[in-house]
This record gives C-alpha cells, structure tokens and sequence, in this order.
C-alpha cells in the first residue's frame, strides 16, 4: 500500500513562555518549596524543560491550611451564583490561552498536539463551564442533602500523567462548584501546565487559597492522603495506589472516590460496519499512546471475520505516523517516561514468551526520547499476561469468540470493569450486551468518546465513584464518597 509523505508542519514552542524554575501554588502565590526539586523533561527529545520543587510535608501543611481559612472565610460563604462566575471566567481563559496550553502538554506529556490542541484542552475547558452551570442550581441535581447540599471542606486531589489539564478539570470544576477548596498534585512527570493553571487562577482573580497546587513524587501524594486536614480524596491513576490509599483512609472520616486502571473489551462482531470498526480499534488502544486507563487494549472479534478485521487493522496500522509530538501530522507521539517504556517492553516480552504473535508497523522511530511502535498481538488467550494486565501502551491483544454469551464471558474475565465496546447493527444486541458487561461505560459503535454531562468511572478494580455529568458532582457533597 503506498505511503503519502507528509512535509514537517510543526507547532510552535514560541507561544509558550517555560520558565527554568517553578515552586509551588500556595495561597494564591508562587512559593519556594522547603525541598528538593525534580526535573521535568520533555519525552520525545529526553531534554530538561524546567527544575520544579517538591513539596515537603510542611508544604502540604501550609496548602491545607490555606485551603481551609478560603473555605472557611469565603468559599463557602460564596453563593452558588458567584462561585459559578470564577468558574466560567476560568473556562473562558483556558479557551483563550488554548494554543499556548496545548503546546506545553505536548512538549511535557508526549501526546500528539492534534490531541491536546482538539481534545484535551477543549475538554477542560467545557468541564470547566459545565460545572459552571450547575454552581447555582445544585439544590436541583437531586444531590445528598435536598435542596441544600454541604460540600465536604477542603478536598485533596491526586492526578496522574496520561491527561494531565483534562484530569485536572474532572477534579477541580466539580469541587469549586460544589463550593470545596483544594489541595492538587500533579503527576511528577508533568507538572507544567498544572503550574500554567495555577496562572489562570491568579489571571481569573480566585480568591486566595481555594485551588492550591503542590508538586513533586509519591511522598508529596502520600501527604496529602495522611493530612488530617482533608476531608475528601479524589486519585485517578494505578489500581495499586489506589488501594494503598483506600488501606490508608480506613477508619477514618475522610470520603475518597478512586478512578483506577482498566482492561476493556472492544467486541466485534459479524455484522458490524467493519472500516468504521477499524477506525474505533485504532481510536480505543493507539489513541494517546494507549495511556488511557479505559483505553481498548482487548480486542475481542467473532471467529468468522477475524482474519479480514486482522489483515484491514494492519494495513491502517501502517499509515500511522510516530514521531514528533508538536508535528500536527504526528499520530502517536511518545511514551510519557523511560519507567514506562520499560513496562511496555517488559510485558509485550512476555507475550512473546507466553506464544502470542506479535507483530508492529516496523516505522523508524526518533533516536532520543521514548518511543514504541503500534503493537498487536494475536494468537492471544485468556490466561496470557498482556490479555489481563494493564499495559498502559500502544499494544492490542486480539482475541476471537463465536457467540455474544462467549464475547461477554471472556470481556467480563478481568479484575477490571471500566469500559467496554460494541459494534454491531443490531440495537437489541448493544443493549442486552451493555446490561451483561460488568463495565462502567459502554460505548456502542464508537470508543473513547467523552462528555463533560456524561458521568464516566468503574467497578471492580477499577474503582468507585463517577466524574463528570449530574453524577460527578456528589461525591463533593456530604453524604456520599
């Protein structure tokens, strides 16, 4: 099949001004942080893009207590109609400064920039003037408490690496509009652009105090979890820090809603439009370097269309474009940290080892940075390592199954339950199929869809709680996780 050869088209990297240092987002001021600092690089190019400081336990003290004096003396005392205000002042400066936004989460995450420019950062944006809406109408979303939901007080957040402004408004926008303050984390490997937010608060006029951010690795997160101070946890990232967060806060008052790892099923079936389908395959694993936590990573396709769905995923699988992250050509940009590459390699050896097939479109990869090629394994069974572990990567895992009760045995054969896909013409297949998959979203004919009014979050390992719609808002409110 012959390949067009696209010209560079780079984005520009002038659009965003990247300081050499940055501290922390304290009480609505930088500050230095009384520890070390890290450096965050860039994983394409493998270069230092600035030294950031690492919040110490004394740091987290003093964020905690800002949170609380805010929420004591203003947040809470707010009405819900100006709250709302803050919020879409935020949202409108986000979609203002959308392009800079969307340069620095590709230069620090790795992501292809038609990706943070179309999806991540327009994304935020819109949870931000979502919840915006609800600020002043919370006595309407049939919340715990009626016609006046309390919210819980100071909330800590803990966010991770793959989208790191889109996690960061699922955590953020709820909380503010139910009228909590917050203490956030960053991943370590990208902190820029929650440190760019912290700008846009400042440029939006928040008060002091109501959204402080502490940067730095696991301990910092560990802080935060053990503070006294908070009344409410909010993570997305590894099923096993979530449960060693879930160990930490047993026993205690505070509520945490955990949105964790994932194994989903992406079912094909006889009669589905297969180019279209294909197109979903590509979008569920290949999207964001398969760092998505609901991402498709098991592709389950009935026994009679199997071959011509493998031979048409191949073939698309070549044109795709790895390489350069701020190339607006770029499809797959690079894996986010060498520690996860490593993790990658590590189990696609394993698949190999264990008997699958493996097989990726052979494109020449950058020689600095982190890079792996678009995988896909077939041959693959239930009891292989790659077919039940999350690899958080670029690899698929091909399986067959000859009836609907098959294809819902083997999805629902995971210690996972956070999203699944169907494709097929028949509507009564999709909504007896979506009642079977133990999964907390299903997604019919499409996959990785996202919506700001949608709540999205898992079963299982996978975790407790939901973000985003009506739904994504009780968690912030007492009486609930």
């Amino acid at each position: 099949m012959p390949k067009f050869e696209y010209a560079p088209a780079p984005e520009s990297r002038a659009v965003v001004d990247l300081q050499s240092s940055y501290g922390l987002f304290i009480n609505g001021e930088f500050v230095d942080g009384s520890g070390a600092s890290f450096k965050s690089i860039s994983p394409a190019t493998e270069e230092v893009l600035a030294e950031v400081s690492v919040a110490s336990d004394a740091d987290v003290d003093a964020a905690v207590k800002a949170a609380r004096t805010a929420y004591t003396r203003v947040w809470s005392r707010m009405s819900g109609a100006d709250r709302g205000k803050y919020l879409y002042r935020i949202a409108r400066i986000l979609q203002e400064r959308a392009r800079e936004f969307a340069v620095l989460e590709s230069l620090d995450n790795g992501k292809p920039i038609k990706e943070s420019r179309d999806v991540d950062i327009p994304l935020a944006a819109a949870h931000f003037f979502y919840n915006a809406g609800w600020a002043d109408k919370l006595g309407y979303a049939a919340l715990p408490g009626g016609a006046n939901p309390q919210p819980h007080g100071v909330v800590g957040q803990i966010i991770p690496w793959n989208f790191p402004m889109l996690m960061l408004s699922w955590k953020i926008a709820p909380a503010l509009a139910t009228g909590n303050t917050v203490v956030l984390k960053p991943a370590e490997t990208t902190p820029l652009t929650a440190l760019l937010f912290a700008e846009v608060c400042q440029q939006a006029d928040l008060p002091p105090g109501v959204v402080n951010i502490v940067t730095g690795a696991g301990p910092t997160g560990q802080a935060i979890v053990d503070h006294p101070g908070i009344d409410k946890l909010a993570f997305t990232g590894s099923t096993g820090v979530g449960k060693m967060i879930a160990r930490a806060i047993s026993g205690t008052r505070k509520k945490a809603t955990l949105e964790l790892g994932g194994k989903a099923a992406n079912i094909v079936f006889d009669d589905a439009p297969i180019d279209q389908a294909v197109e979903g395959i590509v979008r569920g694993i290949f999207f964001n370097q398969g760092h998505v936590c609901c991402a498709g990573s098991r592709l389950l396709v009935q026994e009679t269309i199997a071959e011509e769905v493998e031979s048409r995923l191949k073939r698309r699988l070549e044109t795709l474009r790895v390489g350069d992250p701020l190339d607006k050509n770029t499809d797959v940009g690079a894996i986010n940290s060498k520690a996860q590459l490593d993790r990658i390699i590590a189990l696609t050896d394993v698949g190999e080892a264990e008997g699958a097939e493996r097989w990726d479109n052979g494109c020449e990869l950058p020689s600095k940075g982190f890079w792996f090629r678009p995988t896909v394994f077939t041959g693959v069974s239930q009891t292989h390592r790659i077919a039940q572990e999350e690899v958080f990567g670029p690899v698929l895992s091909v399986l067959t199954f000859r009836t609907p009760q098959e294809a819902v045995a083997k999805a629902n054969n995971t210690p996972y339950g956070l999203s699944a896909g169907i494709w097929t013409e028949k509507g009564s297949r999709i909504l007896w199929m979506a009642d079977q998959l133990k999964a907390g979203v299903v997604w019919a004919n499409t996959f990785n869809q996202f919506d700001p009014t949608s709540p999205f979050g898992g079963y299982k390992e996978s975790g407790y709680g939901r973000e985003g719609g009506r739904h994504g808002l009780e968690p912030y409110v007492k009486g609930t996780h």
